[in-house]
């Protein structure tokens, strides 16, 4: 028979499991009291208030006329409208909302401060914030119910880049880049890694990077490292065996540190360095080359860029480019383009000023305009498409415009 506890004893465990019982409390309710999550507030849509997206226009309209207007106070790293599964994201403080191709809204999300980044892909919308450890608290968003798709923490800069592409979506900084798949699990990370799990797992964690693009499956990135005088082109795999271990499948020495990437296909990337644009396929091998104009101010971290159905685009701040999808040569130059284009009816429209050019069927030269008054904007101007709705992005509004 076991001998009984003294009743100090059994007074001296009751009050140390009660401490710990309290302890647990306080841990739990701290950690609800600091989590990201608690200042988040998603509305999601009424499904019997959505009205069906359009379908896209048959043909190339003749004149055009403003339905809405929507904040788009995005990040500086968001040139383009974001527009997703037929929704247009509208974003004002620390408030997003989904609209349809009407401009009526459909869902809201809410944080205490506002977005660091934003993107869109897999039908959803995916935002970052800052807790106070980089813009890394992410959150996808489904673009037509308004509800959570994915959410994850990640390391990143306070003001990061934003990386996309149709399956992919990630941050970039000059010492780091990292991508998501859809359920934002992360499919590589290269650079410099903070408490690194395997030390030299990173090839060059002592390079800077100065541009990077994905697609697909292809992962390209430029750099400047201590010791060399110019740069290097790194085509590496966008999704390795390891999400840890960068996998690089060829590298390109470039003379230029000034060198960037200004687009990339699926086996290629093409390089802007002193007025000339060359490409490259992934095993390293130069494609092609061409002189071109002294570029504006679209030589970012990512610059902008947008897929078309026949080309690759970029706009360099004062003019756009298109490029050939397969080994991405120049294929066209648009001195009056005012930002980034889309495909209407199997036709590229672009903005210039007074309304939206019509290329001809050759891509080259702007056929005719689609007059569109907007008084007068000095920043680059974007197209977008929900449906029937071109959507522009003139500075920080939104604008939807529809054929008469």
């Amino acid at each position: 028979m076991r001998p009984s506890l003294p009743l100090g004893a059994r007074r001296r465990d009751y009050v140390v499991s009660a401490l710990i019982a309290l302890v647990c409390l306080l841990l739990v309710a701290g950690a609800w009291w600091l989590a990201p999550a608690r200042d988040a507030h998603l509305e999601p849509a009424d499904p019997t208030q959505r009205q069906d997206t359009p379908p896209p226009p048959r043909e190339v309209p003749q004149t055009l006329t403003e339905v809405f207007q929507a904040p788009a106070q995005y990040p500086a790293a968001t040139p383009r409208p974001i527009v997703s599964a037929g929704t247009v994201l509208a974003y004002e403080g620390s408030t997003a909302q989904g609209l349809d191709a009407h401009g009526q809204p459909l869902w809201s999300y809410h944080r205490d401060h506002p977005a660091c980044a934003l993107a869109e892909a897999w039908d959803s919308v995916v935002l970052a914030f800052d807790e106070g450890f980089g813009c890394g608290d992410v959150v996808a968003v489904d673009a037509r119910k308004g509800t959570y798709a994915a959410t994850r923490s990640a390391l990143a800069t306070d003001s990061p880049a934003v990386l996309s592409s149709n399956d992919r979506v990630g941050l970039a900084g000059s010492d780091r880049v990292e991508l998501w798949r859809s359920d934002l699990v992360r499919t590589v990370e290269y650079g410099k890694v903070e408490a690194p799990q395997e030390p030299g797992a990173q090839p060059h964690p002592e390079c800077t990077i100065t541009s990077t693009l994905t697609r697909t499956e292809l992962l390209a990135i430029t750099e400047t490292c201590p010791g060399s005088p110019g740069a290097t082109l790194r085509f590496l795999e966008a999704t390795p065996e390891d999400s840890r271990k960068p996998e690089v499948i060829s590298e390109v020495p470039l003379d230029d540190p000034a060198a960037r990437l200004v687009a990339i296909g699926q086996h290629a990337a093409a390089i802007y360095s002193d007025s000339t644009i060359r490409s490259y396929a992934e095993d390293g091998a130069e494609l092609t080359q061409r002189s071109v104009p002294a570029a504006g101010n679209g030589l970012g971290l990512v610059p902008p860029t947008a897929d078309l159905p026949h080309h690759m685009s970029w706009f360099d701040g004062e003019r756009l480019y298109l490029f050939d999808p397969d080994d991405l040569s120049v294929s066209a130059i648009i001195d009056d383009a005012l930002g980034l284009g889309i495909s209407v009816a199997g036709r590229t429209l672009v903005p210039v000023e007074g309304g939206i050019g019509v290329l001809a069927e050759s891509g080259s030269t702007i056929e005719r305009v689609i007059p569109v008054d907007r008084a007068r904007v000095d920043a680059p101007v974007h197209l977008n498409i929900a449906g029937s709705t071109i959507v522009e992005k003139r500075d920080d509004t939104l604008v939807g415009l529809r054929a008469d």
